[in-house]
């Protein structure tokens, strides 16, 4: 089944903003390696996928319940 949010794509400005962060910040996540990569639309655009985020902030719980020790109640 196709994904819809596989081609949506998030404008520097959107991504801080979903992050709570300057534009500054979201360049420099970028540098370091650990942010997704965004992709080249021509020119001068560059967006970043909206799943590439998605994934990005599903680790980012995934580490955060991991190294708070979190056990879902319920799942036992």
């Amino acid at each position: 089944m196709h994904d819809p949010t596989m081609n949506l794509y998030l404008s520097v400005e959107q991504v801080a903003s979903r992050f709570g962060v300057s534009k500054d910040s979201i360049w420099r996540w970028k540098r370091e390696g650990e942010f997704p990569a965004p992709v080249k639309l021509g020119g001068n655009t560059t967006r970043w996928r909206l799943a590439d985020i998605e994934d990005y902030e599903g680790r980012l719980r995934c580490g955060l319940a991991m190294f708070l020790d979190f056990e879902p109640v319920g799942l036992s």
